[in-house]
């Protein structure tokens, strides 16, 4: 079924030195621009992370520290990526727990005011696992009858999340709605407050935390019953887009008129 879009719709998936949101880095990324006519443009650029690539991420999409060693910097190309990216809505594979906060650190990080909340995510493993409970390969065998060739480089499967998408609608079109903003709803698990998701909103949108010792209880409330936790938060190994939030929050609380993201 082809997509119904409103707006260009963003398919990307991105390589990596590591799994650690807060310290590791891209090193490659491919995306796949879907327009509201149809039309398909895909990019795909390999970059310098400027840290050592882990040997277990190596292992797993096959670039090495010499591959990158004379690419740009995610620095050099960050404010002509976010350019081509914006008034897109967003759609990836685990997007919503690894890629969205992944390249948001790096936009952060670049110093480039790119804000995912302000548009749509649809992350496509989320609607197979509410419906089949897959990965990616089995995914594009189950809904488009074909073998992921080049498994875990960027652009193959950014290409599969896509292909895997049009197939679900097809599958599944007496429950989903060909929608963007439709798919963004059913395909996210939580609310998040911040991309790690160390903070989400309850069913009453309260900011709660979702980690640690006080997993479950009101940032608000913590805040107060233990001063020292958002400082503990700010020396500790969280992405700069928690810090953000958790500070945002912060003087939220404290000055309940001053307007913030959340």
């Amino acid at each position: 079924m082809k997509l119904n879009l409103k707006n260009p719709l963003l398919f990307f998936d991105i390589e990596s030195t590591g799994l650690n949101v807060a310290t590791d880095r891209i090193v490659e990324i491919s995306a796949l621009k879907v327009m509201p006519n149809g039309d398909q443009e895909i990019k795909t650029r390999r970059l310098n992370p400027t840290i050592p690539i882990s040997p277990e991420a190596q292992s797993i999409h096959g670039i090495s520290n010499e591959d990158v060693a004379g690419c740009p910097t995610f620095k050099e190309v960050a404010k002509s990526l976010a350019q081509w990216m914006s008034g897109c809505d967003f759609a990836g594979y685990n997007a919503i727990r690894f890629d969205v906060p992944m390249l948001a650190e790096e936009f952060l990080r670049a110093g480039v005011n790119f804000d995912f909340r302000k548009r749509k995510l649809v992350d496509v493993q989320n609607i197979f696992h509410k419906m089949e409970q897959r990965t990616l390969s089995a995914a594009l065998k189950f809904y488009c009858n074909k073998d992921l060739e080049n498994a875990h480089s960027a652009e193959a499967d950014t290409i599969a999340t896509f292909e895997i998408l049009e197939a679900q609608l097809d599958k599944y079109n007496d429950i989903l709605e060909n929608d963007v903003k439709f798919l963004s709803e059913f395909s996210t698990k939580s609310k998040f407050v911040d991309y790690a998701g160390r903070i989400v909103l309850d069913e009453n949108d309260v900011p709660i935390i979702n980690f640690g010792k006080h997993k479950g209880k009101a940032v608000e409330n913590v805040f107060k019953s233990d001063p020292s936790y958002y400082s503990w938060m700010m020396n500790g190994e969280f992405t700069l887009d928690t810090k953000q939030v958790i500070t945002e929050l912060k003087i939220k609380f404290e000055n309940p008129s001053q307007k913030t993201i959340i």
